[in-house]
């Protein structure tokens, strides 16, 4: 079987009900971690933090109430880190609003949709836990024409028992 090409970007690959989680690592730490669409095939870790990462990330799929304990490369700016400290705190099955976030730390909502779409750590600080006052709202920093990235942020609020909030003024379903 020929191997894809695009799997030697990735220390390992888990498979995931939306498509898979593609896993990065540096220096003995997790670099990355990407949503990745169906079209990618499992890779075994190649390296032991790549395989702590892979072994994590498969037990979050199984038990939404898992909590992650990985070394984690240093990223983001003081801000990008605060605002993922911020949502780290929303619990399972709970969302805020950028705005709710934003109004926390003292900030526009703006900033903080960027501030998630930058996350290299997806899962670990949970943006998709982030919604649009209206509804589901953006995920990843993408443009998503074919609604890959969408699909996965509801695929892990239905994972992690969310429901629609009574002050969204349209489901995050939708």
């Amino acid at each position: 079987m020929k191997t894809d090409q695009r799997s030697t970007l990735f220390n390992a690959i888990v498979p995931a009900a939306f498509g898979a989680l593609g896993i990065r690592t540096l220096e003995g730490r997790v670099r990355e971690l990407v949503y990745l669409p169906p079209s990618f095939e499992a890779k075994a870790a190649d390296n032991p933090v790549a395989e702590q990462a892979a072994r994590q990330v498969a037990q979050y799929l199984l038990d939404p109430d898992y909590r992650f304990d990985l070394p984690l490369f240093e990223a983001g700016t003081a801000f990008q880190r605060r605002v993922w400290a911020e949502i780290a705190a929303i619990p399972r099955g709970n969302v805020k609003t950028y705005g709710q976030v934003a109004k926390l730390i003292g900030s526009a909502p703006r900033a903080v949709g960027q501030a998630c779409g930058a996350n290299p750590f997806p899962l670990v600080n949970p943006c998709h836990r982030v919604t649009a006052s209206g509804g589901l709202g953006g995920f990843s920093n993408q443009d998503d024409e074919n609604g890959f990235h969408l699909s996965v942020k509801r695929w892990l609020l239905r994972h992690e028992g969310a429901t629609a909030s009574p002050w969204q003024q349209q489901s995050i379903w939708d």
